[in-house]
């Protein structure tokens, strides 16, 4: 970021925090505070790109958050959405795709202060260890988390959740069998990867046009308890507790304070995606799939 840009922002967060300010008492006056859910990819030094920050900024942020936020699981977060009522300063933090790099700090360091997060992970790069195409293509073949990872993840108190099975779009332009395979049968195999009930899944890429109604009811249909978008958007006590909004924890100090907040920008003009009637009865069929143990 240019440094007159940087200047804008410091200028527009600083000027409008006194009105922020008075907004978020109000909410928690109403018990209508909003759950801010982030996530990250992946924290590390060494082969920087657009999907990773730095140990020193992952670190500034987490610390910041937590003397300025209750820091919950997904499952507190969708209690209170559920509830309609919340009066406090709440935030979650997520992970997508499953890079090996964030167990060298990010992962140890949130365990160090014992803050709860979900680490979605696309099973096809588990399996294999091969790099994501997105990371191939620019010419940086980092490694993704292995299965024992993820198993030492669980153990350790971690929540996993799906991200399909090889980080498939899944917009309108989807078959519904491809569906079925990327969401359903993704949960099947990761949880007899880690030998754990899956709860949670996340749309890779998670823009609006990346997810769809018939994903949504083929999530539900699999037994997910929550899906997880990526476009942007607080989660009020009230909104669809299935449907977890979130943003993207920016490198950009600034622009993380401003998200946090409630950047009265993004509330005014916050628009969500509209699933419909998505919830399904019965289990999906995926073909030569059996039923997994763990999603009872």
């Amino acid at each position: 970021m240019n440094a007159l840009k940087q200047g804008l922002l410091n200028a527009y967060y600083w000027g409008s925090l006194p009105l922020r300010q008075r907004v978020a008492s109000k909410h928690a006056a109403l018990r209508t505070a909003p759950i801010r859910i982030m996530f990250y990819h992946r924290v590390a030094d060494a082969h920087p790109n657009d999907w990773t920050i730095s140990t020193r900024t992952f670190a500034k942020q987490i610390r910041w958050l937590r003397r300025r936020f209750e820091i919950v699981t997904l499952a507190e977060a969708q209690a209170r959405i559920a509830s309609g009522r919340n009066s406090r300063p709440t935030a979650c933090i997520t992970f997508d795709d499953g890079y090996a790099d964030n167990m060298h700090f990010a992962l140890p360091f949130l365990a160090k202060y014992e803050i709860p997060y979900t680490y979605f992970v696309a099973t096809d790069f588990i399996n294999t260890g091969e790099s994501f195409p997105h990371d191939a293509a620019a010419g940086q073949h980092l490694v993704p988390n292995s299965p024992g990872q993820l198993r030492r993840l669980i153990a350790a108190g971690a929540e996993i959740g799906a991200h399909t099975r090889s980080h498939s779009d899944l917009g309108d332009d989807t078959s519904a069998e491809n569906m079925v395979d990327q969401i359903q049968g993704c949960k099947f195999e990761l949880e007899d990867v880690i030998g754990h009930r899956v709860r949670y899944f996340a749309f890779p890429y998670g823009q609006k046009e990346n997810l769809c109604a018939e994903a949504f009811r083929i999530a539900a249909a699999a037994g997910y308890e929550g899906v997880c978008s990526a476009y942007g958007g607080y989660n009020f006590p009230g909104d669809d507790p299935f449907h977890l909004r979130r943003f993207h924890a920016d490198r950009e100090f600034v622009r993380f304070k401003n998200w946090l907040t409630l950047d009265p920008r993004k509330t005014a003009s916050q628009r969500d995606f509209n699933p419909g009637n998505y919830r399904a009865p019965a289990l999906v069929p995926t073909p030569g799939a059996m039923p997994s143990p763990y999603s009872a």
